[in-house]
């Protein structure tokens, strides 16, 4: 009588990349779906360009962590001058960032290509959120042959960009694999939902040139699982 295979736990990790900061701003980016009327444009105007500072002033705090191994994002009072911008619109909840977890290593993707650690081994910390998937019955050799193809093809480092093609497209993409499920939506969906923005349109070519790639995890290699 054959054993039966065994299973393997497989979680989704969820970081937000903001420490905060979306929260706070979504109101501002994700109103507005339509064009303001003439009358409004000029505000409209300085809105973008106040917001895309405000971006940029985090992204400077987002380097700076790097650098200094901390990944802090900048401080409540650093962030009380978007206050008077309005506070109607959607609610977004973060910036996310994702990685899967099974056996025993964290993997994830970014501008480096596929990368992998102990979880929670990068230097954001351990994640906000963490998401049961279920369990897999792929086995580990059969897993790390699955992300050699992967690296190898859909997930180099020069493929990476951050509205199509991200972490989370690749969460997404190895979930399905092991699991048969997806991530949750609101993580898949935010990307669209920018874009749809005026906000979004206008920041575009910036936000194009973003390249994540969270400190702390190994280039994914072939031979060992890690480089």
């Amino acid at each position: 009588m054959e054993e039966p295979l065994a299973l393997h736990p497989v979680k989704l990790y969820v970081y937000d990349l903001s420490k905060g900061m979306a929260r706070r701003l979504s109101p501002l980016m994700l109103d507005r779906k339509h064009n303001p009327p003439d009358s409004e444009e000029g505000n409209e105007e300085k809105r973008i360009v106040k917001l895309a500072v405000l971006i940029l002033k985090f992204l400077a705090h987002w380097e700076k962590g790097k650098k200094s191994h901390r990944g802090e994002s900048p401080s409540q009072a650093e962030l009380e001058e978007e206050d008077d911008c309005g506070h109607e619109g959607k609610q977004l909840d973060g910036i996310w960032h994702t990685s899967i977890i099974v056996h025993k290593d964290e993997f994830f993707y970014g501008s480096g290509g596929i990368s992998s650690c102990a979880p929670g081994g990068t230097l954001l910390g351990p994640p906000d959120t963490v998401v049961d998937l279920g369990n897999t019955e792929v086995t580990e050799e059969i897993f790390l042959e699955y992300l050699s193809s992967l690296g190898e093809s859909m997930f180099r480092g020069e493929s990476y960009n951050l509205f199509e093609h991200n972490c989370n497209t690749f969460s997404n993409e190895v979930a399905q694999f092991l699991t048969g499920r997806k991530i949750p939506s609101y993580i898949t969906d935010l990307p669209s939902e920018v874009l749809a923005t005026p906000f979004g349109q206008a920041l575009r070519p910036l936000l194009d040139s973003i390249q994540i790639q969270p400190p702390g995890g190994n280039t994914f290699s072939r031979h060992n699982g890690q480089s």
